[in-house]
């Protein structure tokens, strides 16, 4: 019997994943198949992985990392603690399905974002609040560097857009975004931030893989900034995944 995994969010047309897993799959000679679930919403999930005996494992993506949540059996102490959700490994015995929520953005994000890091790099601007903002926080967090969230409509301890002035900019010299501003196919957004005030002391990070530069990426790359994209996030993350779902 063919194992089966798949992506869970909406839309899903931006997405190279189904495409990585499949390749691996061709690779490693395992006989398995990755497939897109392009739900508008949740409410379908639990029959979805109920009737399909094959499907042992779900990655989990915009705009679902936080609302799938409470449809899950069970979550595991790091996406707890991330407050976020971007795999599931489903768990079948007898006739009982469990679906358990875990994270590999955390690890995804890290292992991508440490070889960039410079002395001068203490403080960063994570723009967004979503599930894919509360992994690149954590992970921030936890190798030492400041970090405080930009929102439109921001909560306590965040900032709002307008927020970000020349002194704020000039100190936080890593600008991660996690919205899905200039993904493919909206390729001509991007973050509202005082790009001019960027330059070569900072590093701007786009989770967003799709397209390879981002308009963010090029805004910030002409003011002198260090650019990077989420593909390797992507890669670590799904790699991470396979291993969630091997336990």
């Amino acid at each position: 019997m063919s194992r089966k995994f798949g992506l869970l969010g909406y839309p899903l047309q931006h997405s190279f994943s189904r495409e990585y897993h499949n390749g691996r799959f061709a690779r490693w000679g395992i006989d398995a198949v990755y497939e897109n679930y392009e739900l508008s919403d949740l409410s379908q999930l639990r029959s979805i992985v109920e009737a399909d005996n094959e499907l042992e494992g779900l990655n989990v993506t915009i705009p679902y990392k936080q609302s799938v949540i409470p449809l899950l059996d069970d979550v595991d102490a790091v996406a707890q603690t991330i407050g976020a959700v971007n795999v599931i490994r489903i768990e079948r015995t007898d006739n009982t399905v469990r679906m358990v929520g875990c994270n590999s953005d955390y690890i995804g994000f890290r292992n991508s974002i440490t070889p960039l890091l410079m002395p001068h790099h203490t403080h960063a601007l994570v723009l967004g609040t979503g599930g894919a903002s509360k992994a690149v926080c954590a992970a921030l967090a936890d190798m030492g560097i400041q970090v405080v969230r930009v929102s439109r409509t921001p909560g306590e301890g965040e900032l709002s857009y307008d927020a970000l002035t020349a002194e704020v900019m000039a100190q936080y010299t890593i600008v991660v975004n996690t919205t899905p501003l200039g993904m493919f196919p909206h390729v001509d957004a991007c973050p509202n931030i005082p790009y001019y005030l960027l330059s070569s002391q900072h590093l701007c990070y786009d989770v967003v893989y799709n397209p390879e530069c981002t308009l963010f990426m090029k805004r910030a790359s002409e003011q002198g900034a260090v650019v990077h994209n989420g593909l390797e996030m992507l890669y670590g993350q799904a790699d991470a995944a396979w291993d969630i779902w091997n336990r």
